[in-house]
C-alpha cells in the first residue's frame, strides 16, 4: 500500500480512501490480501454490516471476499478514478488509478467492476437518479 493513502470521512458517506498527494494514472495503490467467504457463509455476511464491505469472489461470483489494507474502504463512484482487479489464485486485490488524482482527492471505484458500467449497484436501486 502506497503511503500516500489515508481514510477520512467521505461526503460520499461513512469513511473513503484520500490521497496526501498527486497520483499519476495507471499507478498500483495497493495490493492486498482478502479474506475469502464460502457460499454459507457469504450468506451470513449478507445478513450482518459486513455486507458492504464484501466483494462477490471467484468464477462464478458466489463466494465473497473481504479486502484487507484499504481495499474494502473505497467508496463507490460511476465515474470512478480506480479500477480493482482479483487474483483468485493468490487471494489478493489491485487497486489501480485510471486517471489522476489530485491530492487530496478521494479515490473510488465502480463497484460494477467495469469503469464504464453505469448500472444502478444495491444502495442506489431503489433511487430515482444517482447523486
Amino acid at each position: 500500500m502506497l503511503p500516500i493513502l489515508f481514510i477520512a470521512p467521505s461526503s460520499k458517506g461513512g469513511r473513503g480512501v484520500f490521497a496526501t498527494e498527486k497520483i499519476a494514472a495507471n499507478t498500483v495503490l495497493e495490493i492486498s490480501p482478502v479474506i475469502v467467504f464460502s457460499v454459507a457463509d457469504r450468506a451470513i455476511i449478507e445478513k450482518s454490516k459486513l455486507y458492504n464491505y464484501i466483494f462477490e469472489w471467484g468464477p462464478s461470483h458466489k463466494k465473497a471476499a473481504l479486502g484487507m489494507g484499504y481495499v474494502s474502504m473505497y467508496n463507490h463512484d460511476y465515474n470512478a478514478n480506480c479500477v480493482y482487479d482479483m487474483d483468485f489464485e493468490t487471494e489478493t486485490m489491485t487497486i489501480r488509478t485510471i486517471k489522476g488524482v489530485k491530492k487530496g482527492e478521494e479515490l473510488c471505484i465502480n463497484y460494477n467492476a467495469d469503469p464504464n458500467d453505469e448500472t444502478l449497484v444495491w444502495f442506489h436501486k431503489t433511487e430515482k437518479s444517482r447523486k
